[in-house]
């Protein structure tokens, strides 16, 4: 059998394990439970936030044959189907590639048609955005009085795109980005499951990469256990994202603070060398002194793995705010520059030698 991609093997399949979305999953566990679910709804916010886990989830558990109950039970004809994708009455439609009007016209006429083995038909849109003035225009009257039997939920991650004819006629909520804590929780749990030799760091490094992106952070973990025959380690995660080692950047704000202009330029050629990306490295730059700032302002060492090193919390000391935001001002300007130049290893010199030249 073909290998499945941990980010589909640990696909939420209850309310329960949807990671940092505890407003969504207690309203629609008591609305299931009491038998008051909307018509229609649209799920907004970042990509990997649980939007169509949580679809299939409401899809499961108002088919269920236990129903009504606030989880799905998982284990009866139906949720079983539906997870494998063989129930006919959970119709999932990509908007990006379903996007014209007779697309949605083809909806329009099927949905009078009872379901075939649950008590309703549910409609998955993802990416509703994507679909074109005509395909919204042909979606209105249906989304506004549907069959008794029909819900549809719509998933977008660029909610101003969708026009306010639609919006009025939906039950609206905002999926957020998974903060770090609850991330390092399921990711944890993963990590028993799997059996995995990983190192505490390298764990806290892929939740900080993800951005909020539950299903990314899964996928980065997938992606290096590919790479690591043996324990996973910080610079695996380091490897395969191409980002630059804590290490490495403090060498580089190390020599700038010491004016030894040689000495950063022979750590930036060592990790251009690597292969390590020009724009890369000045995002992760300017990121570093973000946390130069935060540390010094804040003195909450309890977040990223950086924080705790000892280099850090000396360079830390030994740089002032004004400094830092001159350094900031000069490394945002080149990154302006950057997006419109071939070269650019050689506006990351140029902005070494003026943050030391400027001081």
């Amino acid at each position: 059998m073909a290998y499945k991609a941990l980010y589909r093997t640990y696909r939420p399949r209850d309310f329960d394990e949807i990671a940092g979305q505890e407003h969504i999953t207690k309203t629609f566990k008591n609305a299931l439970e009491n038998n008051k679910l909307s018509h229609a709804y649209l799920f907004s916010g970042p990509r990997g936030t649980g939007k169509t886990s949580v679809a299939k989830i409401i899809a499961k558990a108002v088919n269920c044959e236990h129903a009504p109950v606030s989880n799905p039970c998982n284990q009866c004809d139906i949720c079983d189907g539906i997870d494998k994708n063989v129930v006919n009455d959970v119709i999932e439609i990509d908007a990006a590639s379903n996007n014209g009007v007779d697309e949605i016209r083809e909806i329009r006429d099927k949905v009078k048609y009872l379901p075939g083995t649950g008590r309703f038909k549910v409609y998955i849109i993802d990416e509703v955005h994507m679909l074109s003035t005509g395909a919204f225009n042909a979606l209105l009257k249906t989304l506004e009085e549907p069959p008794k039997h029909v819900i549809f939920i719509l998933a977008t991650t660029e909610p101003h795109k969708i026009p306010a004819t639609i919006h009025s006629r939906c039950q609206r909520f905002d999926f957020r980005g998974v903060n770090e804590k609850e991330m390092l929780a399921r990711l944890d749990e993963i990590v028993e499951k799997e059996q995995l030799d990983i190192e505490p760091d390298a764990i806290r490094l892929i939740a900080e990469s993800s951005e909020g992106g539950m299903r990314d952070a899964i996928s980065l973990l997938d992606q290096v256990m590919s790479y690591s025959s043996d324990k996973i380690t910080a610079e695996d995660v380091h490897a395969i994202r191409g980002s630059i080692t804590d290490e490495a950047m403090i060498d580089v704000a190390q020599a700038i603070k010491n004016e030894d202009v040689v000495k950063a330029m022979n750590v930036l050629d060592q990790l251009l060398s690597e292969g390590k990306e020009s724009h890369k490295f000045i995002d992760d730059f300017i990121m570093f002194y973000r946390d130069v700032l935060m540390l010094k302002n804040t003195g909450d060492d309890a977040g990223k793995v950086l924080y705790k090193k000892e280099k850090f919390k000396a360079l830390v000391k030994a740089l002032s705010n004004p400094l830092v935001f001159h350094y900031l001002d000069i490394l945002n300007d080149t990154k302006h520059h950057m997006r419109f130049a071939s070269q650019g290893k050689l506006y990351l010199e140029l902005a070494f030698i003026k943050m030391i030249d400027d001081v």
